[in-house]
């Protein structure tokens, strides 16, 4: 097998509880975003346009939608024989907590046979979960200028967010000289991205150690990031600057897609230069009539739109009916929406039919339906 400079690693086995019903089925990096993608796209497409190849997806929740999303890896340009993408399962039982990986750095543990059978000098580990474009070649770049041991991305958020972050503290020149888990008072405002680089002889002998330690909770942020810096190794900070959210929450995911109807959203998923790919299904073209509205909305192909859209997102195959109006909303694929329905704030999943006279939301909270549920003549807050 040919050395590799560098290979990724995404951690995709999350459940996202803090999704609610948009998780109940399956894994966060598995839920759609913004129309026809699904959350894990934007970095398995980093991945491709980074120029990295060789791509290992650690799954462990209902991991069946991801391994049928992902498949030999095509729409990403990642099916490749030197290489390419492969879908890695769990070794173990399940532990007491009902996964079967005990934290971040112990999924990577349990797969370093795989990482080993290409020798990467580095190693790129990153969350499948979050909503961003980044040029990783960069990255790797400034790892190795400063011939750093470990780098992380870290990216400026505002100081009442900080407390939520992981926090990079660092010197003039981005070395880190402290991190701290979710302090209540930050020095900083540096907040860690879940995106690592390490030099992977290095992290194959911290993970092994820590692996040992009993009363390790065998984590990045927890465990290996200070041991590295108890022992002096050298971390520096990759400050990231561009559109980046962690999507782990309900007011986030709305949130992100609200962005995406800016003018000057960052993340421009129909940017040429820099291409978010996925699996496309197949949908007749889009049908507008003659009386419906659609103000300041993303409306994906196979949509049948008889109503008035305003503000929202709108998945492909969705079929909204006369009279009815969706309002700063996100509507999933092949949902059904009858006439003289209102749905006003809200995020609804794939494959619901919400009958009519029926009110959904109420413009001050998120209303949330789950998959596959019918929705009746109640109002649903």
């Amino acid at each position: 097998m040919k050395k590799k400079s560098i290979i990724a690693m995404i951690l995709a086995g999350g459940q996202g509880s803090r999704l609610l019903d948009l998780t109940e089925k399956i894994a966060k990096p598995a839920v759609a975003f913004g129309g026809k993608y699904r959350i894990i796209d934007f970095a398995l497409s980093n991945c491709s346009n980074s120029g990295i190849d060789t791509v290992g997806v650690l799954t462990q929740y209902e991991p069946h939608v991801l391994n049928d999303h992902i498949g030999i890896g095509s729409p990403w340009d990642l099916d490749r024989m030197d290489g390419g993408v492969t879908v890695l399962q769990p070794h173990t039982k399940k532990n007491d907590e009902g996964g079967w990986y005990k934290g971040t750095a112990n999924a990577i543990y349990q797969n370093m046979q795989f990482i080993d059978k290409y020798e990467p000098e580095n190693v790129l580990i990153l969350s499948g979960d979050h909503i961003y474009k980044m040029d990783y070649d960069k990255m790797l770049k400034f790892h190795q200028e400063n011939n750093a041991d470990a780098t992380i991305g870290v990216f400026n958020v505002p100081l009442k967010d900080a407390p939520s972050f992981g926090i990079m503290n660092t010197n003039p020149d981005y070395s880190i000289y402290e991190f701290e888990e979710k302090p209540k008072e930050p020095k900083s405002t540096l907040a860690s991205m879940g995106i690592y680089i390490f030099k992977w002889k290095l992290l194959k002998q911290y993970l092994i150690e820590d692996e040992k330690d009993p009363n390790s909770s065998n984590d990045f942020g927890k465990n290996i990031i200070p041991n590295l810096l108890n022992d002096h190794k050298k971390l520096m900070a990759y400050p990231f600057k561009g559109y980046w959210k962690d999507v782990g929450t309900i007011e986030s995911f709305w949130d992100a897609h609200m962005d995406l109807l800016k003018p000057d959203n960052e993340l421009n998923i129909f940017d040429k230069n820099w291409k978010i790919n996925t699996r496309q299904g197949v949908y007749p073209p889009l049908y507008v009539s003659d009386d419906a509205i659609v103000i300041s909305s993303l409306v994906d192909k196979g949509c049948e739109i008889e109503g008035e859209v305003r503000n929202s997102v709108i998945f492909p195959g969705v079929k909204i009916g006369k009279n009815s109006k969706v309002i700063n909303s996100v509507v999933m694929q092949n949902t059904v929406i009858e006439e003289n329905v209102i749905i006003n704030k809200a995020i609804i999943a794939d494959n619901v039919t919400v009958k009519k006279n029926t009110v959904v939301g109420d413009d001050e909270h998120i209303a949330i339906i789950g998959q596959g549920k019918t929705v009746k003549s109640e109002a649903i807050k």
